[in-house]
């Protein structure tokens, strides 16, 4: 980042005496609070009478406050964006980035919550403990391993949504783009070769919702520091277990030969001209780390004029961006007050995701994008995250899919279309 963008970011984010204030986010009040009535009403006595109806009822803390729409968004600091453990206080402007993409696309509320938690299981405490604050709990930047464990035990303890973004919210965004990216290059999900570059949370996650979608685990190459995971390895976590492979592939230079799909979520310039060349004919290339891809565009397309290719950058085309899932998973899920979020849920947002970008673009987001045209195709495999009828297709899918699949505590709204 440029010593101006860098200065423009903290200023950003800076308070100004008199105009704003530091951060990003603040609390509003939504009743009257203007007389001594309003006052009593809003605390002391008045306040006692949903006191009384959500001791005898805890359903009632959904009619009488906020928490339906109230969503925690959790860190420990441990995997912080591209810049690691950089501790539980230096996440907050992260955490604060995430209640204002909450509040801007799918008007949710959010308190963001840092944790100083020595252990998985005083972190898993910690939340546990505060839950019954909120309608639902988004876990974000803790490092893998811990974030399966953590994610795993407060889902089976909370009988609210759980969801860690880095491991269902990528992969949604992935899914879908890559869904339509092998349709653009007539390939089946079922048959194409898959290397993922990175085996942390969101490489496994994905790896795992695309098995659920339909590709073959036998068919995917998953790599960290060390090479392929293979079955002779025992240098293995449970999680990597999974997706050990039987093969005599050892490097990604070997992965990527004859290789159809590659999802990067690694880091910068790991893979090389050479191993681009060496892909199948009408390969698909996801090089999402960030702010530097594993390949850069202008190399890639230079190398191949057959490929289509994602990042995670706003400045190039299919940008796979999580404000595309997490804020429009979460409103389905709050909207029939869904116990978890399951995979039909998520596999529901990935179609519905999918679907959207086969449809006609509105001008206003041409103007957005400062565009003349933009139409399914090797350029638009993904919506833009400014398209609002992303409101309209997600979350009345993944509501649809939540009471479909028997983890909805409300029927499907009557406002949402049928």
């Amino acid at each position: 980042m440029s010593k101006d963008r860098k200065q423009r970011a903290l200023d950003y984010h800076m308070g100004v005496k008199g105009k704003s204030r530091p951060g990003k986010v603040a609390i509003e009040i939504t009743k009257p609070c203007d007389t001594q009535d309003d006052l009593s009403l809003a605390y002391t006595p008045g306040v006692a009478e949903p006191v009384r109806a959500i001791n005898e009822d805890k359903e009632a803390a959904y009619q009488y406050t906020a928490k339906g729409n109230l969503v925690a968004v959790i860190t420990d600091g441990s995997a912080v964006l591209g810049l690691g453990n950089v501790g539980a206080l230096a996440g907050k402007p992260v955490m604060e980035g995430k209640g204002v993409l909450f509040k801007k696309f799918a008007d949710i509320d959010v308190f963001d919550i840092e944790v100083n938690a020595n252990s998985p299981q005083e972190f898993i405490n910690t939340v546990a403990n505060i839950a019954p604050t909120f309608g639902g709990i988004n876990l974000e930047d803790i490092a893998a391993p811990h974030c399966f464990e953590i994610e795993k035990a407060l889902i089976e303890k909370l009988d609210i949504p759980v969801f860690h973004d880095d491991q269902h919210g990528t992969p949604s965004i992935i899914a879908a783009g890559l869904l339509n990216a092998l349709e653009v290059q007539g390939k089946d999900i079922a048959s194409v070769s898959i290397v993922c570059l990175g085996a942390g949370s969101a490489g496994i996650a994905s790896m795992r919702l695309l098995v659920s979608m339909g590709a073959k685990k036998e068919n995917i190459y998953l790599i960290d520091r060390k090479g392929v995971i293979h079955s002779g390895r025992d240098d293995l976590n449970i999680y990597k277990q999974e997706f050990a492979t039987e093969t005599e592939k050892r490097t990604l230079e070997d992965a990527m030969i004859n290789a159809d799909v590659f999802v990067g979520v690694s880091g910068p310039n790991l893979v090389d001209e050479e191993m681009l060349r060496s892909m199948a004919d009408k390969p698909v290339v996801f090089a999402l780390s960030n702010p530097d891809p594993e390949i850069s565009p202008e190399i890639a397309n230079k190398v191949r004029d057959d490929l289509i290719m994602a990042t995670g950058r706003s400045d190039y085309p299919n940008q796979v961006n999580n404000v595309l899932g997490f804020p429009f998973i979460f409103r389905g899920a709050l909207d029939v007050r869904a116990s978890v979020i399951n995979e039909e849920m998520k596999i529901a947002a990935v179609k519905a995701l999918a679907k959207l970008a086969h449809e006609p673009v509105p001008d206003e987001i041409l103007k957005t994008y400062e565009l003349d045209k933009m139409e399914f195709g090797p350029d638009y495999i993904i919506p833009t995250p400014f398209d609002a009828r992303l409101k309209e297709y997600v979350p009345p899918a993944v509501a649809k899919a939540a009471v479909d699949s028997g983890v909805a505590q409300l029927p499907y709204p009557a406002d949402y279309p049928s």
